[in-house]
C-alpha cells in the first residue's frame, strides 16, 4: 500500500458530506481507500471509511486520524463507486449506504474471532514413564493414552466430552510437560455439522444446454454483454443452469454471488449449492439475516481473505466484498424480498444490474413469472432474453382447477375453508401415499374478533387493522396485531356495548392446520409460518421431514411456495387467491399472478402428475385465468397496456414519499406544505400527487400521508426531491422518508 499523507473520510454519522484528515507517519504505510479508521470528530471519536486519498487536502484546522481498524481495506474501490451510484439514486446520503454494504459486526469490529483450546503430545511418550503415571494417576494416564492417538491436534473440549475425563486432568498433564495445549482460532460455520457428498453436473436438455451457452458467452466477454433474463417455467432446470455458469466461472479464475429472497433460503437450496462444489474446502459461504454475529463475522471474512469463491445469500450479499467477480445469478428476480424497506430503499436486482457494469461481469437474472419491469426491459432489448418453456424429463406443468367459492358458499350457506372438491382431492392423495402442500398467506387462528350485537372490531391501538387471534403456544388465546406486535387479551364481553356477543372471523393458518387435521385425523398435518417456525432449526426439520415423507399435508404461507422440490407432492390447494388480489396497489394483480404459478409449480415434479385447486371469489380476474394456462407472456401483454395507460412503471419511474406524525394534524400539514414546495420545484414533465392519507393510515402509533410522484429521468427527480426536502424545515415529531422504486404503496 502506498504511502498516504492525507485521508478523505465518510464518518459513520448523518452529516452528507466527506471530511479531510492527514495521517500520522506510523499508520502512513497501512491505510487505503476501503479502509475502517477511527477519527476525531467535534469532541467524540468515531468511526469512518476512507473514500479517497488525496495528495494535498486545502481543509483547513486538519486533524490527524487516531486508529486503523483491522489489517485490510474493507471495501473495494468497486464498491465505493456502486455505493456513490445508490446514494443519489435512492434518495439517501452515502453514509447510509455504507452502513447497508457492511454488516454491523464488521462495522464496529467488536466481535472478533472464536477462540479455543486445541490439545496434542508435547513428545513422543515413554512405555516406562506412562506405566509409572497409571500406578501414580490412572486418570491422566488414561487421558494421556487418547492423546497420544491423535493424528492431528484437537478441540480440548471434544476431548474431554469423548473421555468423559475433566479438566484438571488435562491441566495436570500440561505441568507435567506431557501434552501442549495451542489456542487456535476457529470458523463459527452455520452448516458445520451437516455432510454434504459431493454431486456432478446433471445432463442438461436442449433449452438448458443454449441458456448455458448464453451465460458463458457473457462470461467471456462481460464487457459487451447485455443482462441475461432466464424466464423459465417452474420446474424447468434453472437451478441446474445456475450450478454450471458458476463451475465455468470458476474455471476462468472467477467468482460468482447468487441471490435468493429471504424466504428461499432454504436449507434445500443451500445444500444443493454446497453439494456441487463439496470437494473445494470453504468454497462456498451463505449470508442472510438468520446468521449470528459471530457466524455473520466469520463467513464475511471467508470472503475477504479469498477463501470463499461462491457466495449464495439474501439481498444483503450483493456487497460481498468478492475479489474478481465473474457471475451474478438473482434466482426469483420477481421477489418483493429484494426490496430494502428501510433506508437506502436499494432494489437488489437492480444493483446487481449495476455492480455487474462496474465490476465487468456477467448477471443472470431467471424467474418463472419475471417482474414486469425485467421482462419489459427484455423485450426492448435492454436484457437478452432467454427462455425455458418446458419441464425437465419433459414432465407436464401441473393442471391447474378454479373452484368459485360463491357456488360453494350457496352450497353450504356458509364459507367452508375446504371446498368439497379439494377435500376429496387431498382424501385421494392420502389413500395414495402421496404428498399436498395447502397455501395462504394468512397467519393465525381468526383474523378479527366481532360483536354480533354492535359490529364493533377489536382493532390495534396503533395501526389502522384489527388484531388477529392466535391459539398458537407462543401467543396462546391472544389478540396480536402483525405489524407492529401489540397484543392484547381476549375480552369476555364487548368493549364497545358490553354485550357477550362476541365471535371469531375469518381464518389463518392456524385453522386451516386445526380443520384439516379434525377432517383427515388420520393424516399427519404440519404448518410452516412465522409463529410456527420460531426455533433455529424449526425450518429445517420440518422441510426433512416432508422430505422423507413423514408428514402428508403441508400447511403454510408464503415461506413454502418458492424454491422447494418435493416429487412425492402431486396436489397444492390455494386456500384463497383473493387475500393480495384486491389490495389498493398497482402491483395487486401482478403479485396475485406470480405467487400463484409459483405455488403451483412445487406439484407434479416427480413421476406423478400434478394438480393444482385455486379457491376464489373472483374466478375471472385476469391473474388467476392467466395463470391457470401458465400464460405469462398473455398476463404480460395485458398488465402492461394498463400500466402504460396509467404512467405506472415500467413507463415511468415512481418516488413515493411518506410524511407521518403521531400527531394526525402535523403530518397532515407537512404534507401538504411539501406537496406545495415540490409542485414549485418540479418541471411540468413530472407527474405530482396530492398529499393524501396512505391506504394502511396508522401504523405503529403514527399518522400516514403520501405523495406519488412519477417520471422518466430518475435521477434528476431524486436529485429534486433531495433539494426540496433539504430545505423544508420539518417539526421534530415528523418523519419524511423516500423511496424511489416503491414495492409497497400501502
Amino acid at each position: 500500500m502506498a504511502k498516504a499523507n492525507y485521508v478523505r473520510v465518510i464518518v459513520d454519522r448523518a452529516i452528507h458530506r466527506e471530511l479531510d484528515y492527514s495521517v500520522p507517519e506510523s499508520l502512513a504505510q497501512r491505510v487505503g481507500v476501503g479502509s475502517r479508521v477511527r477519527v476525531p470528530f467535534r469532541d467524540k471519536s468515531v468511526l469512518a471509511t476512507v473514500v479517497a486519498v488525496p495528495e494535498e487536502s486545502e481543509a483547513k484546522g486538519i486533524r490527524p486520524i487516531e486508529a486503523i481498524i483491522g489489517e485490510a481495506p474493507v471495501l473495494s474501490e468497486q464498491l465505493l463507486e456502486l455505493a456513490r451510484w445508490i446514494g443519489p439514486y435512492y434518495c439517501c446520503p452515502i453514509e447510509t449506504v455504507m452502513r447497508s454494504m457492511l454488516p454491523q459486526v464488521i462495522r464496529r469490529a467488536e466481535v472478533g474471532w472464536k477462540k479455543q483450546l486445541f490439545v496434542q503430545p508435547a513428545r513422543k511418550l515413554d512405555t516406562d514413564e506412562l506405566e509409572k503415571l497409571r500406578k501414580r494417576a490412572p486418570r491422566q494416564a488414561e487421558l494421556l493414552e487418547s492423546i497420544s492417538r491423535l493424528e492431528a491436534p484437537m478441540r480440548a473440549a471434544q476431548l474431554l466430552r469423548e473421555t468423559s475425563l475433566d479438566n484438571q486432568t488435562l491441566r495436570a498433564l500440561v505441568k507435567r510437560g506431557l501434552v501442549e495445549l495451542r489456542e487456535e482460532a476457529v470458523v463459527r460455520d452455520p452448516h458445520a455439522d451437516e455432510q454434504f457428498i459431493a454431486t456432478s453436473n446433471l445432463i442438461l436438455n436442449e433449452e438448458q444446454t443454449r441458456a448455458l451457452n448464453e451465460i458463458t458467452r457473457a462470461l467471456h466477454s462481460p464487457e459487451n454483454a447485455r443482462p441475461i433474463l432466464l424466464y423459465g417455467v417452474t420446474g424447468s432446470g434453472k437451478t441446474e443452469i445456475y450450478l454450471q455458469a458458476i463451475q465455468a466461472a470458476l474455471d476462468r479464475g472467477r467468482t460468482a454471488i447468487v441471490l435468493v429472497p429471504e424466504i428461499s433460503l432454504t436449507p434445500q437450496t443451500v445444500e444443493r449449492f454446497k453439494s456441487r462444489f463439496a470437494d473445494v474446502q470453504d468454497a462456498v459461504a451463505v449470508l442472510h439475516s438468520h446468521l449470528s454475529e459471530g457466524e455473520r463475522h466469520d463467513e464475511w471474512h471467508k470472503i475477504h481473505s479469498d477463501r470463499a469463491h461462491i457466495v449464495i445469500g439474501a439481498r444483503s450479499a450483493i456487497f460481498a466484498p468478492l475479489k474478481n467477480l465473474g457471475l451474478i445469478v438473482v434466482d426469483e428476480e420477481h421477489e418483493t424480498t429484494y426490496k430494502q424497506e428501510e433506508a437506502p430503499r436499494y432494489q437488489a436486482r437492480d444493483v446487481a444490474v449495476v455492480r455487474a457494469k462496474i465490476e465487468k461481469c456477467a448477471v443472470v437474472l431467471g424467474s418463472a413469472t419475471p417482474s414486469l419491469e425485467s421482462y419489459h426491459n427484455a423485450t426492448i432489448g435492454k436484457y437478452r432474453l432467454v427462455t425455458l418453456t418446458q419441464r425437465i424429463d419433459e414432465k407436464q406443468m401441473p393442471l391447474m382447477r378454479i373452484i368459485d367459492l360463491r357456488q360453494e358458499r350457496r352450497k353450504e350457506k356458509k364459507a367452508a375453508i375446504l371446498s368439497e372438491k379439494l377435500s376429496q382431492a387431498i382424501a385421494d392423495r392420502l389413500e395414495k401415499r402421496e404428498q399436498t402442500i395447502l397455501f395462504l398467506n394468512r397467519r393465525g387462528f381468526s383474523t378479527s374478533l366481532l360483536c354480533s350485537n354492535c359490529g364493533e372490531a377489536r382493532n390495534c391501538p396503533n395501526c389502522s387493522v384489527t388484531l388477529t387471534f392466535h391459539r398458537h403456544p407462543a401467543v396462546a388465546g391472544r389478540l396480536s396485531c402483525h405489524l407492529c406486535g401489540h397484543t392484547a387479551a381476549v375480552p369476555k364481553k364487548c368493549p364497545a356495548c358490553g354485550h357477550d356477543a362476541l365471535i371469531y372471523y375469518g381464518y389463518g393458518t392456524e385453522k386451516v392446520e386445526s380443520t384439516v387435521a379434525q377432517i383427515f385425523p388420520k393424516a399427519v398435518v404440519r404448518r410452516m409460518d412465522a409463529d410456527s417456525m420460531t426455533r433455529k432449526e424449526a425450518y429445517r426439520e420440518t422441510l426433512r421431514n416432508f422430505r422423507t415423507g413423514k408428514i402428508d399435508i403441508l400447511v403454510g404461507t408464503q415461506m413454502i411456495a418458492k424454491g422447494l422440490h418435493f416429487p412425492n407432492v402431486t396436489l397444492v390447494g390455494i386456500i384463497n387467491a383473493d387475500l393480495a388480489l384486491h389490495l389498493p396497489d398497482f402491483r395487486a394483480g401482478e403479485r396475485t399472478f406470480q405467487l400463484l404459478t409459483q405455488v403451483a409449480g412445487r406439484a407434479g415434479r416427480g413421476e406423478t402428475p400434478g394438480e393444482v385447486f385455486v379457491q376464489t371469489y373472483t374466478p375471472f380476474s385476469p391473474s388467476i385465468q392467466f395463470a391457470r394456462h401458465h400464460d405469462f407472456a398473455g398476463y404480460f401483454q395485458q398488465e402492461l397496456e394498463f400500466r402504460e395507460r396509467c404512467d405506472f412503471p415500467p413507463f415511468k419511474h415512481a418516488i413515493l414519499i411518506t410524511v407521518r406524525s403521531v400527531h394526525e394534524g402535523r403530518a397532515k400539514l407537512s404534507a401538504e406544505t411539501l406537496k406545495r414546495r415540490l409542485k414549485e420545484a418540479l418541471p411540468k414533465e413530472f407527474i405530482l400527487g396530492d398529499a393524501t392519507p396512505a391506504p394502511l393510515e396508522k401504523l405503529q402509533g403514527q399518522f400516514r400521508f403520501h405523495i406519488l410522484i412519477r417520471g422518466e429521468a430518475i435521477m434528476r427527480l431524486s436529485r429534486l426531491v433531495r433539494e426540496t426536502l433539504d430545505k423544508l424545515p420539518f417539526p421534530e415529531d415528523v418523519t419524511v422518508t423516500v423511496d424511489v422504486d416503491p414495492y409497497q404503496l400501502l
